[in-house]
């Protein structure tokens, strides 16, 4: 029995260490190619390791497309995103886990019944209703379909790291005089910080990585995302430029990982946190 217990530790290990090279082995490949020559792209036999390693293709990137301002708006649109998703859902979260009515159990239902219809099937009603209401390529429609998009994953979340909390320090809260405002502002919210970054990194990724809201909703050349910008590397006949497509693409992956690298302990917090109870 205890000669198994290594054996089993050793091939738990293994398994993680080629889970972790299949999940890091993109990104290699990514760097690899956008530092490699036109050249040595092309090659029968690829090379893992570039041999005349170039940042030519970075410097091809930057001056045929627009990419500094395309990480601008992409920036400008995930964060408003991410914050409008924060600060709505944490008062409809509060409300849908405190007040067990009708509507707040129909509002879960349907919570859970949007995720099962693809995005796809409403594109065509968003693009009209965006178009009637003066909101069709602006960074204002975007935002609020992603806003929307969000939503659903933050509510499901804070209503259950809400759930958590102990309903004793709201009483103890409404004792000394606070109303349910400033319960929710003081003793709730700073509690649910980690749940909050979660959601909000949520929000913040999906908006960074989206591509059809954007591709549909956006016509303006200086509001278009990175996203949109990256596809001007593949041509008409759809064939892509592999040197400077890796090079942008790396540098519209970088944000989105030191983001997510920085606020990693809060997410692992977050998504533990609305699981356990008190």
């Amino acid at each position: 029995m205890d000669r198994s217990r290594p054996v089993a530790t050793t091939l738990k290990y293994a398994a993680l260490f080629a889970y972790l090279v299949f999940l890091a082995f993109p990104l290699f490949w990514l760097i690899s190619t956008a530092l490699k020559t036109p050249q040595e792209i092309a090659l029968i036999e690829p090379t893992m390791i570039p041999n005349e390693p170039t940042f030519d293709n970075f410097r091809a990137a930057f001056s045929e497309q627009p990419i500094a301002r395309s990480i601008v708006n992409t920036a400008f649109v995930s964060s408003v995103s991410a914050f409008l998703t924060v600060l709505l859902s944490i008062p409809a979260g509060y409300v849908m886990a405190r007040y067990r009515s009708v509507v707040s159990r129909a509002a879960i239902v349907w919570v859970l019944l949007s995720q099962i219809f693809p995005w796809v099937l409403v594109i065509i009603p968003l693009f009209l209703l965006l178009r009637d209401f003066g909101l069709y390529d602006s960074h204002l429609g975007l935002i609020t379909v992603y806003v929307v998009w969000s939503m659903p994953f933050a509510l499901w979340m804070l209503r259950s790291y809400v759930a958590g909390i102990p309903y004793e320090l709201e009483e103890a809260a409404a004792m000394d005089g606070a109303t349910k405002a400033r319960t929710l502002r003081e003793v709730i919210a700073p509690l649910l910080a980690p749940g909050v970054v979660a959601a909000g990194l949520f929000a913040f990724v999906s908006a960074w990585n989206e591509f059809l809201f954007a591709l549909v909703l956006i016509r303006d050349p200086d509001l278009q995302t990175l996203s949109l910008t990256l596809v001007k590397f593949i041509g008409a006949e759809g064939v892509a430029r592999l040197g400077p497509l890796a090079a942008a693409s790396l540098v519209a992956t970088i944000p989105s990982l030191i983001f997510f690298a920085f606020m990693q302990r809060r997410l692992t917090g977050g998504l533990l946190g609305g699981a356990v109870k008190s």
